[in-house]
This record gives C-alpha cells, sequence and structure tokens, in this order.
C-alpha cells in the first residue's frame, strides 16, 4: 500500500511539473533594474487608403454634340446633343427617318453608355474617345439595329 502511494503522489508530482513547466513562444516581460523601462512603440504608420474611383470620376466624357447613322429597321442619320453631369446625360437626338426630334436621357458606366427616350428606343454601346457605337431596340415594334456617332 505505501507503494501505490508514492506512485501515486510521483505521478501527480510528475504532471504538476510538467503542467508547470510547459512553455510558450511568448517571452516574459522581466523588471530591469538598471536603465529606464521601454517604452512602448506604437504600431508602423500605413498609407492611407486610396478612394475607390466613382462612377462620375471614371464616366467616359460625351458632352457636345455627335453626328452619327442608324440602320435596322428603319435607316438614316441623327444629331446627339448631350449635357453631362458625372455619369448621368441628357440632351436631344434629331433623327432622320423617321424624322423627328426626342429628349433623351441616359447613364455612363466608365465607357458603356446606355439612353433613350421613355418608352420608345433604348441605346446601348461603347464611348471610344470620340467615337461610339452599339445597338438599339425599338421597343414598340422590338425590332433592333446598329448605331454608330463620331463627336463634331
Amino acid at each position: 500500500m505505501k507503494r501505490a502511494i508514492v506512485m501515486l503522489t510521483t505521478g501527480l508530482t510528475a504532471m504538476l511539473v510538467v503542467a508547470c513547466g510547459s512553455s510558450t513562444n511568448t517571452p516574459t516581460p522581466t523588471a530591469s533594474s538598471s536603465g529606464p523601462a521601454a517604452t512602448p512603440t506604437a504600431p508602423p504608420a500605413t498609407a492611407a487608403a486610396t478612394p475607390t474611383p466613382t462612377a462620375a470620376s471614371t464616366a467616359a466624357q460625351v458632352g457636345g454634340s455627335w453626328s452619327g447613322q442608324y440602320s435596322g429597321p428603319f435607316n438614316g442619320t441623327f444629331t446627339l446633343t448631350w449635357n453631362q453631369t458625372g455619369a448621368n446625360v441628357d440632351g436631344t437626338i434629331k433623327l432622320s427617318s423617321p424624322a423627328d426630334t426626342l429628349n433623351i436621357t441616359g447613364q455612363l458606366d466608365g465607357n458603356s453608355i446606355s439612353f433613350g427616350a421613355v418608352g420608345v428606343v433604348a441605346y446601348t454601346g461603347v464611348v471610344n474617345g470620340n467615337s461610339m457605337s452599339g445597338s438599339y431596340i425599338d421597343r414598340a415594334n422590338n425590332q433592333t439595329g446598329t448605331w454608330s456617332a463620331t463627336k463634331s
């Protein structure tokens, strides 16, 4: 019985030594009696985040007059006059066939453009400097065609 108690005591002592003697990689701070205490330093400064450009700052610039042509169910020429505020555009389109002048509004997303007259024709396309081109759909007849224009 004495031997069982000794083994039990020895086993418990070994477990305590192992538990208390385990180490970590985290240094333990120690007091220093020579010199001033170390002053904690601030983390290194990081560069400020660069703001993401908004659609208004990255939108193609289309303000002014444009001349173009269209083909499909109707063939002819047109003149666009754009006012632009950021990514929003509005103005007029003057069509040769059928002869008509319509107010238009639209939106730019980078170099992509979409515009049209409410309920009539919807245009989509891409602006590339002083030219743009794309396709349109005549909503009344569900017919499609293409268009292109250059800045006047």
